[in-house]
């Protein structure tokens, strides 16, 4: 009886803990109390165990947990919360921001700062805005970050990167690129293109001289800082994934004239200028009309023949971040590959087209040994495969550019005797190759190229705090090695050519086919290279950093030492290591977050200087008033959250000479050139030659810069901040030898000198505004705008007192010199009465007529004159903007240039030694008989080279301003899966119209820029 009492008390007490334990489902939102947007990735944990999950994209979480459960909600960033359940079913959560979390948020030189008491000029970016359909980082900076000018030329596989600088260009010695940093450790564009965004935790753009001094030598041309990701204490690893898969295809190509029309404008250049080349007959025209026999009437469309209409490619991420109290890590691998748009042919065992594999590794491990001592471990490898033809992609454009439809065919039918490497490809006789004219086809397909790359880049950090000698004294150091290793193959081999000797066909139904030139060897050859280079790195630091009541200071002293070396020289100088050193300090005073001030210093030492001048010492200082935060502010705080005027000036320098090294020495080939001598000139010897004069007075290029900026935040909504910059360049390096008179003996001689200034100012420009209307819906919108104008005040150049406007100074880097055209010539008459013309070729009705700038009634190359806006463009400006309703969320960036020009060049039909083919709209509309138009978009045809239509003037000057919708994405999210469609190059808007005008000049025949639809999946585990 008693054990029957016992079980039912047991019975009645496991049935009340089970009822007590009773769980439900809790779902709801997390929210920045402030903003009202949803966090994403926010940890949710029942207190007190290990039962946990995160927030989706949108901000919703869902969790099963007992009726009287706590729930701790934290992210980075805000304050930890706890929220009792007591039962509810539904609980959103705002978060508040935590203060202390937000002090360290923006990457400066060296180091963080507090946001609020940053006073220079620097630029971040969320790390999801870098992740595009493109898969080059460097193509999103432009329009999403104020002060960066970026453009890109190719949309080539393996080489679609975009050109990029920081506040324009400053200089013309030839170190125009910005320093790139990945965690604290300088790195190419190249590496920075291979990099995943859902590796990198933060990116910050350094634009004055308070923000670039510390790197004194580097920090000239602007700094990209980029730091990836750690590891976080999480209960269990976070797993992410993104798969996409991708169809390119050009944005636009150039459009060429068929067979016939090709014939009759080439009888009618010939005819024009009676220059007595054979014409093509009427029956050639009319069978190639007809589309007869395709092997004696051609009518090729070379572009369409070699080149795809779309491309495919894919890409895969898979990342791992997780840790404890004392370890973290982060692991990332991506694959990418890529594709050309080479058609692959069956002719061949190997496969013509490009194909670009990328695989990119990312390992951070950090360790807090104990609560005073840290390390960090960081691995970034990079692999590349390339495979593609052995003729160059430019060289296989500019050969369907060069190659007319109908003098002959790609190919002719192989018979049974043929070896069957001799493709018998077609060709013409009376050409300078081999006795005849390339065949782009044979170009394409005669071998193929393999490429490897491997990168391989490790940075141990470790930290020290030394609380014990001063309190927030930490002692730092970071020590690196990176290496590249790049093995180039070309297999290739020689092509026969042919043509039809009699046009009758043979019994077996072949023509009687004859050799253009002589035998070529068809087995294939081999060419390797190897090169290679390595850098090691080392770089301790002692910071401080304390807070006395409303006084903060701190402080920093850095030394850091690098060595270059090239892993396979070729010379004395090639396998001299490069050694740089340098000190950089910093100090930092802040009251009160209102009142701020911070002064900066680099001194370098460059192995490019004699001694005496070796070192160089590079001060800023800059000072910050944070006026809303002002007792007397207050009650406008509501409207005016933020208002901070700051104000920076110091100086930076360089060491770069373009490729040159040691300057200040004389470099003496003691055989370099030889001699005959003797009474009968039948001596021979050889003596030193100077391949470069030594100049010990060469010294650190400098810039002195000013930045004043203005930050404002409005209704908690929006955010304004624009700077106002000058900067004046001095002591540019230059190779003053083409202005030194021959007669001194430097002709071939290398003199360098500091000979050279250029004044760069503009401004740069951002506006974010970030708005929750209600729960569902929310915005988030970012406009940018940078202008960046240089001007050459000193160059080396003669001095054109006779000729000014032959000179760059007063004008801009790379802006365009060339004749000023008025229109075409009436007719023969108007020539005669015209200043003399002495451009070379023709001149007559329908050529170019240009103006005589000098006067003398002659026209020559001292009459070109600077016109347009340089190549690389003044104004960048973009509006990108995030939607976001419910589970659905959509994107979209609008980018554009303005202030740029280039001249189309390299496209005249035909030519002296060429095939050349013929542009769609040059037949469309050219000067001829038929068509007398003065202002025609083409001036009169010629069979032979005409010098005076096709010298660079303003007749071939075109605008390459345009606006992009660079990108947009559609997403929508399920749980732990978000399905996204994006695209990129979109839509284009430009006066200019012939191919895309991001591309350049030239005559559009490069590979062009790619639109990309794309098509993926984001998963999350744990």
């Amino acid at each position: 009886m008693k054990n029957s009492y016992v079980f039912v008390l047991f019975f009645c007490l496991m049935f009340s803990g089970v009822y007590a334990q009773e769980n439900i489902i809790v779902t709801g939102t997390v929210l920045d109390a402030k903003t009202g947007i949803p966090v994403p990735s926010a940890n949710i944990i029942e207190k007190g165990t290990s039962n946990g999950t995160m927030t989706d994209f949108d901000g919703n979480y869902s969790i099963e947990v007992p009726k009287n459960a706590t729930l701790e909600i934290s992210f980075l960033g805000y304050a930890t919360k706890e929220v009792k359940v007591d039962g509810r079913n539904e609980i959103d959560i705002d978060l508040e921001e935590d203060a202390s979390a937000l002090e360290e948020v923006v990457v400066v030189g060296y180091g963080t700062q507090k946001k609020i008491s940053v006073v220079g000029a620097i630029s971040t970016i969320e790390p999801e805005k870098l992740r595009t359909a493109s898969t080059n980082i460097s193509t999103s900076l432009a329009g999403n970050l104020s002060g960066i000018i970026a453009v890109q030329r190719t949309g080539q596989p393996g080489a679609d990167a975009a050109n990029f600088f920081i506040r324009g260009i400053s200089t013309f010695s030839g170190a125009q690129n910005p320093l790139i940093l990945l965690d604290g450790v300088e790195i190419s564009s190249g590496d920075l293109n291979a990099l995943s965004p859902e590796i990198i935790e933060s990116v910050s753009v350094l634009k004055d001289a308070t923000a670039t001094a510390v790197y004194g030598t580097r920090g000239a041309n602007g700094v990209l800082i980029i730091t990836t990701k750690t590891g976080k204490n999480f209960d269990k690893p976070r797993i992410y994934t993104r798969i996409q898969s991708q169809v390119t295809f050009p944005t636009e190509t150039p459009e060429f004239a068929d067979g016939v029309d090709y014939m009759r404008l080439y009888n009618e250049a010939v005819t024009n200028r009676s220059t007595g080349e054979i014409l093509y007959t009427q029956d050639k025209i009319q069978g190639t009309a007809e589309g007869r026999d395709k092997y004696l009437y051609p009518n090729v469309d070379w572009y369409d023949e070699m080149f795809k209409d779309a491309a495919y490619n894919q890409e895969a991420n898979v990342n791992i971040q997780g840790g404890g109290e004392k370890v973290g890590y982060f692991m990332s691998a991506t694959l990418n590959r890529q594709t050309g748009l080479l058609k692959n042919f069956d002719m061949n065992s190997y496969d013509n087209n490009i194909e670009v594999q990328k695989f990119t590794f990312q390992n951070n491990i950090d360790a807090e040994l104990s609560p005073t001592t840290k390390v960090a471990l960081k691995l970034n490898t990079q692999l590349r495969y390339y495979d593609g033809p052995s003729t160059s992609v430019q060289g296989i454009y500019n050969g369907a550019m060069n190659t007319n439809p109908v003098d002959f065919p790609m190919y002719f039918p192989l018979d049974s005797i043929t070896d069957p490497r001799d493709i018998q490809y077609g060709g013409k006789t009376g050409g300078a190759v081999n006795a005849g004219w390339p065949n782009p086809f044979a170009e394409l397909t005669r071998g193929y190229t393999s490429n490897f790359q491997s990168t391989v880049l490790a940075t141990l950090n470790g930290e020290q705090k030394l609380n014990f000698l001063l309190d927030g004294l930490t002692l730092k150091g970071l020590v690196s090695f990176k290496n590249w290793a790049n093995t180039n193959v070309v297999r290739s081999r020689g092509y026969n050519q042919y043509e039809i000797g009699n046009p009758q066909l043979l019994p077996n139904g072949s023509y009687n086919l004859e050799m253009v030139g002589q035998p070529q060897n068809l087995s294939l050859g081999t060419g390797t290279g190897t090169s290679g280079d390595r850098r090691f790195y080392f770089q301790p630091s002692l910071e401080y950093s304390q807070t006395f009541g409303k006084h903060s200071v701190s402080g920093l002293l850095l030394y850091n030492q690098t060595e270059f070396a090239i892993n396979n020289p070729d010379g004395l100088i090639s396998s001299l290591p490069e050694r740089r050193i340098g000190y950089a300090g910093r100090a930092t005073y802040d009251f009160d977050n209102k009142y701020l001030f911070e002064a900066n210093f680099g001194y370098n030492g460059s192995e490019n200087f004699a001694e005496g001048k070796r070192f160089g010492f590079f001060p800023s200082a800059a000072v910050g008033y944070v006026i809303s935060n002002e007792d007397y502010f207050r009650d406008l705080t509501d409207v005016i959250n933020l208002l901070k005027l700051r104000v920076s000036y110091g100086k930076v320098g360089n060491d770069r000479i373009g490729g040159a090294r040691f300057p200040y020495l004389s470099d003496i080939d003691l055989g370099g050139r030889g001699f005959t001598t003797g009474v009968e000139q039948n001596t021979s010897y050889s003596g030193p030659v100077y391949n470069k004069f030594a100049n010990r007075n060469i010294t650190w290029e400098t810039a002195n810069k000013l930045d004043i900026g203005l930050q404002v935040g409005l209704l908690n909504s929006f955010s304004f901040e624009i700077d106002l910059y000058h900067e004046k360049r001095e002591n540019i390096f230059v190779d003053i030898s083409s202005t030194i008179p021959t007669i001194f003996g430097t002709a071939g001689t290398n003199v360098y000198a500091n000979l050279g200034e250029v004044t760069n100012q503009g401004l740069d420009f951002s506006l974010d505004y970030n708005k929750q209307f209600n729960e569902d819906f929310r915005i988030s919108a970012k406009g940018t705008f940078t202008y960046a104008h240089n001007n050459v005040e000193l160059n080396n150049e003669p001095p054109f007192s006779e000729f000014p406007n032959l000179s760059a100074v007063g004008h801009p880097i790379g802006t365009l010199l060339g004749y000023e055209a008025e229109r075409l010539f009436i007719d023969q008459a108007e020539v005669d009465a015209s200043p003399v013309q002495q451009l070379g070729g023709f001149v007559s009705g329908g050529d170019i007529k240009y103006t005589d700038i000098t006067g003398n009634g002659i026209i020559n190359s001292d009459d070109r004159t600077r016109m347009g806006y340089p190549t690389t463009p003044e104004i960048v400006y973009g509006l990108s903007t995030s939607l976001y309703y419910k589970n659905w969320d959509m994107s979209f960036l609008l980018q554009g240039v303005e202030r740029t020009s280039f001249f189309v060049s390299g496209f005249h039909p035909f030519g002296s030694q060429g095939l050349r083919n013929v542009l769609q709209w040059v037949a469309d509309d050219h000067y001829s008989p038929t068509n007398p138009d003065i202002y025609a978009a083409y001036p009169k045809l010629s069979k032979l080279d005409n010098g005076n239509n096709t010298a660079n003037s303003s007749y071939w000057l075109r605008d390459g301003s345009f606006l992009k919708l660079r990108s947009a994405e559609i997403g929508y999210s399920y749980k732990q899966a978000r399905f996204f469609v994006s695209g990129y190059n979109l839509l284009r808007f430009s006066k200019f119209d012939k191919w895309d005008p991001e591309q350049g000049g030239g005559s559009g025949l490069s590979y062009p820029t790619q639109t990309i639809a794309n098509l993926g999946v984001q998963l999350r585990f744990n």
